[in-house]
């Protein structure tokens, strides 16, 4: 039987499905998407041996940045119109080692492990944020990491009416204490941009967007 969180699951499949291709004619997103990007490869640190899974990839602008900076990239994105983008701008930019597939998280994630693991501005769109990390906890190598760009805790103002919001972003303090009781150490946060929007009335404000980065103990 459908539940509130598999109804709010398709409608944010429904409306990134409908964006896809407009969404990186947006500057706003393209500017974020690199400067989290530059963030998460500057903690990760990466050696060019790594695989890495990124969840909610989108039209995989992150995805693209960090291809060249690892060895295997597993794209995923509940979004198909998403997936498609990405396919495409990887056959155009002639990038080989990322695997775009369907699927999201906690519930569809292929097996295997991970050295790390990444996502920018999905996790609100995720109710289960508790079980979100113990998926990823599990899927992550002895001594793998996280990279997980997201929201500071907000008003509402940031998405406005749009239906598919399942929080207004993380208190930092919290998110922290769910990660250790997850299991992850070295939990660390960093503000990786600020987002400049237009809310719906018509005023402009900057959101601050975190990087937490965490370690699975080896």
């Amino acid at each position: 039987m459908p539940t509130a969180d598999d109804d709010l699951n398709q409608q944010n499949i429904d409306r990134f499905n409908a964006i896809a291709a407009e969404w990186d004619s947006q500057p706003r997103h393209v500017e974020t998407a690199s400067a989290v990007a530059e963030a998460m490869r500057v903690a990760l640190a990466p050696t060019g041996e790594e695989s890495l899974l990124e969840f909610g990839c989108g039209t995989g602008l992150i995805t693209a940045a960090l291809a060249p900076h690892v060895a295997r990239i597993l794209a995923l994105d509940s979004a198909p119109g998403m997936i498609d983008a990405l396919r495409e701008k990887l056959r155009r930019h002639g990038i080989d080692n990322v695997d775009a597939k369907v699927g999201d998280l906690p519930d569809n994630l292929p097996e295997g492990r991970f050295d790390a693991i990444v996502s920018s501005m999905t996790m609100h769109h995720i109710a289960d944020t508790d079980a979100l990390l113990r998926v990823l906890f599990d899927r992550l190598k002895p001594g793998g990491r996280i990279a997980l760009a997201d929201l500071d805790r907000e008003d509402g103002s940031f998405h406005g009416d749009k239906p598919d919001i399942a929080q207004h972003g993380f208190d930092r303090t919290v998110l922290a204490d769910k990660l250790n009781a997850a299991g992850f150490a070295d939990v660390e946060f960093t503000t990786a941009h600020h987002m400049e929007r237009t809310l719906d009335d018509g005023t402009t404000r900057r959101f601050p967007i975190f990087l937490a980065v965490a370690t699975r103990p080896g």
